[in-house]
């Protein structure tokens, strides 16, 4: 069985589906079961409304290859924005997806209330970075009195967390903190340093230089971010909201006021040992493995008869060309 994804994959600081994708891609070429030409695959992983245009053409020229949807969001609601991009994604899942994958619960049961139906084949499968990456070799030890703080986001969104990172930027005790910013922020700091995006490998580096990691993201459904920093083994606070509960679990804490963090900054730096024995998350050779097990089942079904690959209707699908001439889909 041969895997393509169909997405653009970029070898740049990017956002978290980009890094994750490929991550993803790398273990598929060396478990020697990517694809680079759609043809010679058995399934198309496609990712949330991108690519959606070739995700057409291709469906309409291979009917019969599995479809898989890896599935974001809902995205208007971290986007501050209508549902147009959230309609395209449950509608293309309804007629050309064969099977669905969720980065965390927390999105499943968001987008099947605000209208997504449900797949016959569906599984939750969370995000991981590249591991020759993220990891804790060459961590440096905190030799400064200073607790060192770092939150990272490619995307400059106000839901990423800024209203937070503004607030700390003036009521932290900065002679006993130091905080570091990595990334696009629309806001400028007077105490935090900001470093511009960076590439992986150096990113690692940065993280690993740091204590804390804290997220502030809004309705984030499994943050990149805050699986490479989880990664690196360093403990997490993190904004009781979307998927990062489920994905912290042990290995920090969550706020809901910003007022919290202080007092949770110290509790995590008093037990700081424990905390980090308490990160529980799993590297992308597993994740690619659970892909693959999502992918196998759906293949051997179809192989089996139990299941027939999704038919394209270009009639029904006309409210995706309509669609996608009328708003613009930002990636």
């Amino acid at each position: 069985m041969k895997v393509n994804i169909l997405f653009d994959i970029r070898d740049v600081p990017y956002g978290g589906g980009n890094q994750f994708l490929k991550a993803l891609k790398k273990i598929f070429e060396e478990k020697k079961i990517y694809a680079h030409n759609v043809k010679d695959a058995d399934v198309i992983l496609f990712n949330s409304h991108h690519n959606i245009k070739d995700l057409l053409k291709i469906k309409n020229k291979y009917k019969d290859k599995l479809f898989v949807h890896r599935i974001d969001g809902p995205v208007f609601l971290y986007r501050g924005s209508k549902k147009a991009v959230d309609n395209i994604i449950y509608k293309t899942n309804s007629f050309i997806a064969d099977g669905t994958i969720y980065q965390s619960n927390w999105s499943r049961l968001q987008n099947i209330k605000y209208g997504l139906n449900t797949n016959t084949y569906e599984t939750i499968i969370y995000n991981a970075p590249d591991k020759n990456i993220f990891n804790t070799k060459n961590k440096s030890k905190n030799k400064s009195h200073k607790i060192r703080i770092i939150a990272t986001s490619w995307s400059n969104n106000f839901k990423k967390g800024f209203k937070t990172y503004s607030w700390l930027d003036k009521n932290l005790d900065f002679n006993n903190v130091e905080f570091t910013f990595v990334g696009n922020s629309p806001i400028s700091f007077k105490n935090i340093n900001i470093k511009k995006p960076l590439k992986s490998k150096y990113l690692s580096k940065e993280l690993k230089k740091n204590d804390i990691f804290i997220t502030a993201s809004e309705k984030d459904p499994c943050s990149n971010s805050l699986i490479e920093a989880l990664s690196c083994r360093l403990p997490a606070i993190a904004l009781l909201d979307g998927g990062h509960p489920e994905i912290i679990k042990g290995g920090g804490e969550l706020f809901t006021k910003e007022e919290e963090i202080p007092e949770l900054i110290d509790k995590i730096s008093k037990n700081y040992e424990h905390y980090k024995k308490k990160i529980l998350i799993k590297d992308i050779y597993q994740i690619t493995n659970e892909y693959f097990i999502f992918f196998m089942k759906l293949y051997s079904d179809y192989g089996a008869r139990k299941y027939i690959p999704k038919k394209l209707n270009i009639l029904k699908t006309s409210w995706l060309r309509i669609l996608l001439k009328c708003i613009e889909i930002k990636k």
